[in-house]
């Protein structure tokens, strides 16, 4: 049974749809913890303006959206159990980063690696205003739904920490109004298929969770392998090997597995016998994603239906928020003093 009382909040930019990558790093993480707790997935456009402002970005994002969520559904996240909300449209949150803002430095925020990094993966030469303010946005993201645990990867481990003080400070100098958000570093990275590096659309190494089993064997034949074994009885390395890292992830099969790895080390198994059987082990995890996507997508209309409830349902708890904050800080106080002041002048004049 879901816990009502704990609550995570995580989720993605919308910059394509997902693959075996994203399911390592945070899919299989977000299946199990969908049973623990209350948990709200944010489609983060908002966090896409950093890197990626040009219009001709903007205007994926809807369809990036869509097949954000619709990868989840077809994975197996129930939509009874999340809640997938829009960050642009709860225009809360942007106010809520306005207020959270004086609560951290620029240095502080210079501190983070990942900024430097994101930048230099944008070929940005300068950093812009609202990629520094990217963990201020993000907490205010994470306190929206006041929430209880953030799934992340290491390396933004330091962002939920951020947040921590952000919170703290806010409620020693306010009112008790945060949680303090715990960390939970989950998943890890999976090489594309390349070798070279982790799996990345951009990249053009990965297989998407949407693939179809011919494009699921055509990218598994094309993997890289080991590159000194040119033939089939040369005896192989099977540590950091993209296609064993894949069988390991996603064959259920052990024995194969390590039948497949002892005959690869002898130089008694060929790189197609090993590719082949690996694209059956996929085949065989992600039919089960097609069959699901399938009866979804019959429902036309259906994840839009799913991001407009769960956006309205977001705005309800982020304008519940934004009030607490705004009576901590007193600030509803100055703006109902000024009112009822300007309330009783009008009434002198109409008496």
């Amino acid at each position: 049974m879901a816990n009502q009382y704990k609550r995570i909040l995580t989720g993605d930019r919308p910059t394509g749809k997902l693959h075996l990558g994203h399911y390592v790093g945070s899919l299989q993480h977000r299946l199990a913890l969908q049973d623990e707790y209350e948990c709200f997935f944010i489609i983060a456009d908002l966090h896409t303006l950093t890197t990626k402002p040009d219009k001709a970005s903007i205007l994926t994002i809807a369809d990036n959206a869509r097949a954000i969520i619709m990868d989840h559904l077809a994975m197996g996240i129930d939509p009874e159990k999340v809640t997938f909300y829009l960050q642009s449209a709860v225009h809360e949150v942007y106010e809520l980063q306005l207020l959270l803002s004086s609560l951290v430095t620029v240095e502080r925020l210079q501190q983070l690696p990942t900024i430097k990094e994101m930048a230099g993966a944008a070929h940005l030469e300068q950093i812009p205003y609202n990629l520094l303010g990217y963990p201020v946005l993000q907490a205010a993201d994470i306190l929206m739904p006041r929430g209880n645990l953030v799934p992340v990867g290491k390396d933004n481990e330091s962002h939920v920490e951020i947040t921590r003080q952000i919170a703290r400070r806010f409620n020693n100098a306010y009112d008790e109004v945060f949680p303090l958000p715990e960390p939970l570093v989950v998943g890890g990275t999976l090489v594309g298929t390349d070798g070279q590096a982790k799996m990345s659309k951009s990249l053009d190494n990965a297989i998407f969770l949407s693939d179809d089993a011919k494009t699921v064997e055509k990218r598994v034949m094309s993997m890289y392998t080991d590159p000194n074994r040119i033939s089939a009885d040369i005896p192989g390395t099977v540590e950091g090997n993209p296609v064993f890292v894949y069988h390991d992830a996603f064959n259920p099969d052990k024995e194969e597995v390590a039948d497949l790895k002892t005959r690869y080390r002898a130089g008694a198994v060929g790189d197609v016998e090993v590719k082949q059987k690996l694209a059956k082990a996929l085949n065989d995890f992600l039919e089960p994603t097609r069959e699901r996507r399938a009866a979804y997508e019959a429902d036309r209309g259906y994840v839009d239906h799913l991001l407009v409830t769960g956006t309205e349902r977001a705005r309800q708890e982020a304008q519940e928020t934004l009030y607490a904050v705004k009576k901590a800080m007193g600030l509803t106080g100055v703006w109902n003093k000024i009112r009822r002041s300007d309330e009783k002048r009008e009434k002198r004049l109409r008496d």
